[in-house]
């Protein structure tokens, strides 16, 4: 059996003023997102995080101003198993590695999925990646949403990426069929946090994190609209919460979307694949960026899912039928 490969990490940095206050983890794993704060812990409480030059417990309060350093190898621990699922890969190179995810693909194991998954596909595609933070996954989408993806392959690259992705300059532009008739497109700013009573799903509260949707609106049809957005943050299940919020749900989102009323008197043939489609009608289909170690602008753009692309045919087909019934 091969050993688990290692990726030694040293960091060094100071805290800013905004830590003032907040436990030592707290503050790591604000400034280590790329680490989970378990992880933080265990190298705090093992001595691997000194704090002016000195070892600290979790719980001790920072005030802005210490200097951090960290030191440790990082190790894969075996416990996500590599298996050949087939990837559509975009682009790859020694740093990054771009797929094309299907609907249906779980990014990261969890209760429900604990394999099948992308970063399982990931592990079997690229061993290297067990030693890195989440096997080099960055950023995610839904199950059921299709479409780009970056992964980092080294933690110099992992590290890069997370940083565009917080200074939102990271471009990611989707295509969403939506309920209803827009006239234009337009922004949501509403903050989300999990719903306060159904704690499974995202809605917009008070007090929920900032977020931000731009979309404009690229085809109408009878009833609904094929919409191009764009994401200035990455919350969960942003684009899905915020067009249901503004009463646009995404055709086939079983969560925050509607029953499904195909337009009146549609075909039975686009009645049916409106009342079939089993997944929401969301595709990832841009994504632009900064090549992590050359610095140089990159753009990747694939096609529409197939079912999706099937189902906008159909609705050319009605619009086109409406316009000109002859």
């Amino acid at each position: 059996m091969n050993a688990a490969p290692v990726v030694r990490v040293q960091r060094a940095l100071r805290l800013d003023g905004g830590a003032a206050g907040l436990r030592l983890d707290q503050a790591l794993a604000l400034a280590w997102p790329e680490f989970s704060r378990g992880r933080v812990q265990q190298w705090i409480e093992a001595g691997q995080v000194l704090v002016d030059g000195a070892v600290r417990r979790c719980r001790d309060r920072v005030w802005g101003g210490e200097a951090v350093s960290l030191d440790v190898e990082l190790r894969g621990d075996g416990r996500d198993a590599p298996q050949a699922i087939a990837l559509r890969v975009v682009y790859e190179d020694d740093a990054i590695l771009v797929i094309d995810k299907p609907a249906g693909l779980v990014v990261h194991p969890a209760a429900g999925n604990p394999d099948g998954t992308l970063l399982n596909a990931l592990l079997h595609h690229a061993p290297g990646l067990a030693a890195l933070p989440r096997a080099g996954i960055v950023h995610r989408l839904d199950k059921d949403t299709s479409g780009l993806l970056v992964v980092a392959k080294t933690l110099a690259a992992h590290c890069s990426l997370v940083e565009q992705l917080k200074a939102r300059s990271v471009h990611r532009e989707y295509r969403a069929l939506v309920v209803g008739e827009l006239v234009a497109g337009g922004t949501v700013a509403a903050p989300i946090g999990r719903h306060p009573t159904q704690r499974t799903r995202m809605a917009v509260v008070a007090g929920g994190r900032a977020a931000l949707t731009r979309y404009r609106v690229l085809e109408r049809y009878p009833g609904h609209c094929l919409l191009g957005v764009e994401l200035d943050t990455g919350r969960t299940h942003q684009i899905r919460v915020h067009m249901a919020h503004v009463r646009h749900p995404l055709v086939g989102d079983p969560v925050y979307g509607v029953r499904p009323r195909p337009p009146k008197g549609c075909t039975p043939a686009l009645t049916a694949a409106i009342q079939g489609f089993g997944r929401q009608a969301l595709h990832a289909i841009r994504l632009g960026l900064e090549h992590p170690h050359s610095g140089r602008p990159m753009v990747w753009e694939v096609p529409m899912a197939a079912d999706l692309e099937s189902l906008l045919g159909l609705f050319r087909l009605e619009r086109a039928c409406a316009t000109d019934p002859t």
